[in-house]
């Protein structure tokens, strides 16, 4: 039997996130094989009179290929792969898997050249400025295992998550962006943190359902050397199939000078990538009223309610600090109670505590309001 719910989903991505109209293309591109929502969003697409392109891929052929790739045979796929896109006025972007250390023994030169070939032809010179996009997982055992969840139960999860009634979210971050493109100084607080930025002049934008599912932050960037202090994450992070705890980062005008984790060697290793990989290129504050625990998954850990993220690597087009880099990435600190709290200030102001906001304005984001 069908799950209406995917039905649902397909609707939804099609007709609100990426709102492709008639004899517009989109391309479908599928990691894990998952055909029933692919064949969902086929139909949907053409129900709204577009035009549906599909790629399957997977990460172990991937995996396989980045191990013996060469930098001129990724050129060329750059160069093809971008080919397509470019023709393209929407993309979704289907992952999924069963294993999320997939890409754990990929040599880092490796890693970093699918990075500098693909990432950066296909992803962010076309894709990101020159589409409309969303991207989402697809929920697997494997994810359930990491969300410590049965495999029934994470799906009923999944699907409360993603088909949340994202325009109802819309309208309520309206509050909080007019407030942070107020806003100078950024304070955060909590456990061995304390860390202060400016936002003064870099816009902030909502995320509702339109470029993630699930969805459900506000993002914009420090300015670029005016970072101070100490963070420490509180999430685990996967990142290039390796799994971070314990990150700390101190930061000196903007730069990370001092970084310790679980492997404080391999982390350093990655912030030497490049020199704008030391510097922040987001800061997020995330919302979704499902999402409550991490689950080392970055698309939903970084919407947890409650939670916020700061971002070292490259900035977004649309909240330009002049950082770039071939990294981005997004770690996560939670501010509720049973995480150790803490505390969000703008311009002096305590805006939200423990993951509640406390100023009226702000009210309509606590979770109680957004379900």
């Amino acid at each position: 039997m069908k799950d209406p719910r995917i039905e649902t989903l397909a609707k939804n991505l099609i007709n609100y996130s990426i709102k492709l109209q008639k004899g517009e293309k989109v391309l479908i591109e599928n990691f894990g094989l998952q055909r029933e929502l692919v064949v969902a969003l086929v139909k949907e697409a053409y129900a709204a009179g577009g035009y549906p392109f599909v790629s399957l891929k997977d990460h172990q052929v991937d995996r396989a290929l980045m191990i013996g790739g060469q930098e001129e045979q990724y050129n060329m796929i750059a160069q093809f792969e971008a080919q397509v896109m470019s023709q393209m006025d929407a993309y979704i972007g289907l992952r999924s898997g069963d294993n999320i250390n997939e890409f754990a023994d990929v040599p880092d030169d490796k890693m970093k050249l699918q990075g500098k070939t693909v990432g950066q032809k296909v992803h962010r010179e076309i894709r990101v400025p020159k589409t409309r996009w969303v991207v989402l997982r697809y929920p697997t055992s494997s994810m359930a295992q990491l969300a410590k969840m049965s495999t029934e139960q994470f799906e009923d999860f999944y699907f409360n998550v993603c088909n949340l009634d994202y325009s109802k979210m819309d309208k309520a971050m309206d509050a909080l962006v007019e407030l942070m493109n107020k806003t100078d100084k950024v304070r955060l607080t909590g456990p061995d943190t304390d860390l202060s930025f400016s936002i003064s002049d870099i816009p902030s934008i909502k995320c509702s359902g339109q470029m993630n599912i699930p969805d459900g932050e506000v993002y914009t960037a420090p300015v670029r050397d005016s970072v101070n202090g100490k963070i420490t994450y509180n999430t685990p992070s996967p990142y290039n199939g390796f799994t971070y705890e314990n990150v700390q980062l101190t930061f000196k005008d903007g730069k990370i000078i001092e970084a310790t984790a679980n492997d404080t060697e391999r982390i350093n290793k990655i912030f030497d990538t490049d020199e704008g990989a030391r510097f922040i290129g987001e800061f997020a504050i995330g919302v979704n009223p499902f999402i409550q625990h991490p689950m080392q998954d970055i698309l939903f850990d970084e919407k947890i309610d409650g939670s916020f993220h700061f971002t070292p690597g490259q900035a977004y087009e649309d909240a330009y600090n002049g950082n770039n880099s071939n990294i981005h990435w997004d770690m996560v600190m939670i501010q509720r109670p049973e995480y150790g709290g803490g505390e969000i200030y703008f311009d002096d102001v305590l805006i939200r505590k423990d993951g509640r906001f406390v100023i009226p304005e702000l009210e309509a984001l606590n979770p109680e309001n957004l379900k």
